[in-house]
């Protein structure tokens, strides 16, 4: 029921873990790494969500979408968030060495952004796509420069989740009563307001593949004496990504360069200068009472941040290329899938391995 036609799914048994994998039918697994393409999801999402494009690109591709451990029909594995992203970065590598492919173009969406950007710091890679990435320095609290705001991540992390949320993950609710909702988080968060398909229970059905065991989605919290009264702890999902622990601004020093397409939505509600995901943003806005200012609290400049690593990556030597999607939200490849398309192929067509 949820894969469309001509897609197939395969499970590879690694060392690590077993891992879900999905494909198209007619591409062939000889197929050299110049033409292969690695599609990796974000949170809460699964390879489910790539069905559309991977159907839309060009037949001599040979195109895999992974599930993160988590994530999709995955392995359910506890995430050490004290190494950041890479328990998810390794998982990549070695599903895809377990499937023969010793590199490729990756692409990556949200927190698969960085995922993506955690596998170039450790693997060769051919190209980058950093659809919607999340910053360079991690979800929430720290300056455009990238310094934390605080030594525990105060207000980043597991503690963060909306534990409505994370209860109707749980309950595998389908509905759009309630603003905390999967399907309701899925149109005001995902997508713009003009966005329609006839597919949105498809993509609601892979937000409910997240894993909400201790580990998984959201993780967990310690007490902090910083406001908002938590800080980030030391394993699960959002845990990952708080400052302390992801910081993939080291991609400025990788030799070989491998291209980079950046591209991402001006509506995107989720990963923005001015993000409904920042506690320090809500602060700021009243939501969150007790906020204490911009100088202690100040909202994170998420797509600045990423636009000053690019732009030193470039200065380096690197290859950059931006696409800004107007009116768009966090999932460009959903609301304007031709133009990502022709966007991702054009970085494809430049891709190269030293």
């Amino acid at each position: 029921m949820t894969l469309l036609t001509g897609i197939t799914a395969q499970r590879i048994q690694t060392p690590r873990l077993g891992a879900a994998v999905l494909g198209r039918e007619a591409d062939r697994d000889d197929t050299p790494p110049e033409r292969t393409v690695v599609l990796v999801h974000g949170n809460v999402s699964s390879a489910l969500f790539w069905q559309e494009i991977m159907l839309a690109l060009p037949a001599d591709l040979r195109v895999l979408a992974i599930d993160l451990r988590g994530f999709g029909s995955s392995d359910v594995l506890p995430v050490d968030a004290t190494r950041g992203l890479r328990d998810y970065s390794d998982d990549i590598y070695a599903t895809l060495t377990a499937m023969g492919v010793p590199t490729a173009h990756l692409v990556g969406w949200s927190m698969g952004g960085g995922v993506v950007m955690q596998y170039a710091l450790d693997h060769p890679v051919l190209s980058l796509t950093l659809q919607a990435p999340v910053s360079p320095y991690g979800f929430g609290g720290s300056r455009r420069d990238g310094t934390p705001l605080t030594d525990d991540d105060a207000g980043c992390g597991g503690g963060g989740a909306n534990p409505d949320f994370v209860q109707r993950l749980r309950d595998q609710d389908t509905s759009a009563a309630e603003q905390a909702s999967p399907r309701s988080v899925f149109r005001s968060g995902y997508v713009s307001a003009s966005y329609t398909t006839d597919r949105e229970d498809l993509w609601v059905a892979s937000m409910l593949t997240t894993a909400t065991e201790p580990g998984n989605y959201p993780g967990d919290t310690v007490a902090s004496p910083n406001w908002p009264g938590f800080g980030a702890g030391t394993i699960g999902v959002l845990n990952t990504m708080a400052p302390k622990y992801c910081n993939v601004s080291g991609i400025v020093a990788l030799e070989p360069k491998p291209p980079i397409l950046w591209v991402h939505g001006d509506v995107d509600a989720i990963v923005s200068d001015a993000s409904f995901y920042d506690l320090n943003y809500l602060g700021e806005l009243g939501i969150i009472p007790g906020w204490p200012g911009a100088e202690i609290a100040p909202a994170q400049q998420m797509v600045s941040q990423t636009r000053d690593v690019l732009a030193a990556y470039s200065a380096a030597g690197g290859e950059v290329t931006e696409v800004v999607f107007e009116g768009v939200g966090h999932a460009p490849h959903l609301e304007r899938p031709a133009e990502f398309c022709t966007a991702l192929l054009k970085v494809i067509g430049s891709g190269r391995i030293g």
